[in-house]
């Protein structure tokens, strides 16, 4: 029998469909007893913090558990649902996860798949309007949240930076022209109480908000506006780059007032999407747009003639969409297939050079 008050726990986010599959999980675990729906709210390297819409919790995970969703690919992130109960020692343990129904994740250098959050429904992508600021950086994190179920908000910090309106409303100006059209863009302060009242439309109750961006960028100055309260560590940015020091180290979900709930992530200066290239072109929505117009139909938008979509998109832009298109295709490789890869770029590496000796060598 699964213990938990729907009322209760819709201000922590729960909906009716999470609710429901939460009780066939529990329905397969019909010899444990004590089973409770909690949210994961903090993960640490051993432990977890669970709230069941009252109070908060330290469990551990299940090894089984654990194992399983490592076979996966997948681990448990901030935001997940889980299915806890305690052992006879009076212990929590998690025993199943409820499939997410939004999931966010990135992917290391070696391309394994690492968990952002889960259960969100708007990514308020974060940007400092000061030496942050970076449109290739931001397409990035648009690329992680694009095709997710997760809408998309791009929040331009450091308002108060900005020497006049004019620069402000360029700097907009440039981002809308290169974002997807519909993506929503505000420009704030987050240290002013009216950045709750900008984004109150996103803190409605149930709802869960993630911010993503760049240490520095100032989300966690911003959880803390929204919450009302100093919860969260905040830190100065570096005066050479403008570069943040890690002050927030793991993800936490808050509730906040109203009824929404919001989670903190740490800063992450280098980002590779879990992105496949449907994502990656609903980011780049003006290269599908701008495509037909090219002077052949397979046009790669590289080196051809009458490219129309190198003529008309910004040179640094379009490099972006070509490496995020690479790393999308690489990742959705089998093992055997990169193998390959790499023998033709070692083969073509190998004939040039020797083409290279052949002609500095006398005739």
């Amino acid at each position: 029998m699964l213990d938990f008050d729907f009322e209760r726990l819709r201000s922590m986010g729960l909906t009716a469909a999470l609710a429901s599959q939460a009780a066939a999980l529990a329905a397969e675990l019909a010899d444990e007893t004590g089973l409770r729906l909690v949210r994961l709210t903090v993960l640490h390297r051993e432990t977890l913090r669970l709230h069941d819409g009252e109070r908060e919790f330290d469990a551990r995970s299940l090894p089984r558990l654990a194992r399983r969703l490592a076979d996966d690919e997948d681990m448990l992130a901030v935001g997940d649902w889980v299915l806890a109960a305690p052992d006879a020692h009076g212990d929590l343990w998690v025993h199943e996860r409820v499939p997410p129904q939004t999931h966010l994740a990135r992917r290391d250098a070696d391309g394994r798949r690492h968990p952002v959050v889960s259960n969100v429904d708007t990514a308020l992508l974060v940007m400092g309007l000061d030496a942050d600021f970076n449109p290739r950086r931001l397409e990035r994190f648009l690329a992680l949240v694009q095709g997710s179920g997760v809408a998309p908000v791009i929040v331009l910090s450091k308002a108060d930076t900005v020497p006049d309106a004019r620069t402000l409303w360029c700097r907009m100006q440039e981002l809308r022209e290169r974002m997807p059209a519909g993506v929503e863009i505000v420009a704030l302060d987050t240290r002013d109480p009216d950045a709750s009242t900008l984004l109150a439309a996103h803190t409605l109750p149930g709802r869960t908000l993630a911010l993503l961006g760049t240490s520095g960028a100032g989300k966690s100055t911003l959880t803390n506006t929204l919450l009302g309260a100093a919860q969260q560590d905040t830190g100065a940015v570096r005066e050479s780059d403008g570069r943040g020091q890690h002050t927030t180290t793991t993800r936490s979900l808050f509730r906040l007032p109203g009824g929404a709930c919001v989670i903190d992530t740490p800063g992450l200066r280098a980002l590779r999407p879990d992105a496949d290239e449907a994502q990656v072109a609903a980011t780049f929505s003006d290269v599908a747009a701008l495509a037909p117009n090219c002077r052949f139909r397979n046009c790669t938008h590289r080196e051809e003639p009458g490219c129309a979509v190198r003529e008309s998109l910004a040179d640094d832009r379009l490099r972006n969409y070509h490496k995020l298109l690479r790393e999308a295709r690489r990742d959705t490789m089998s093992a055997l297939e990169r193998q390959r890869q790499v023998a033709q770029w070692k083969a073509r590496g190998r004939a040039g050079a020797a083409r290279a000796r052949a002609k500095r060598e006398p005739g």
